[in-house]
């Protein structure tokens, strides 16, 4: 059995979606940036609309990003 056709196609995906979650953690960083601190009307609104993104996923990364910015507050230092 030739597989070589099979191992090929498998390496591409995996490095497919190894820049595919790269891409994405760049991607949230923007995101939490853009968006940290800043009191604008319609702020999350827009960077969905440019990200493609559901105002409930910025919801969502914004409010892990307050999490880990709070227990990061709570380390004694």
């Amino acid at each position: 059995m030739d597989t070589t056709a099979l191992d090929a196609a498998a390496q591409r995906y995996r490095r497919a979606e190894a820049e595919l979650e790269e891409a994405r953690a760049e991607l949230t960083g923007e995101v939490v940036a853009l968006l940290d601190g800043n009191e604008e009307r319609g702020a999350q609104a827009a960077v969905a609309r440019r990200t493609e993104w559901s105002r409930e996923q910025i919801r969502q990364i914004m409010r892990r990003h307050d999490e880990a910015k709070r227990a990061a507050a709570e380390q004694p230092k």
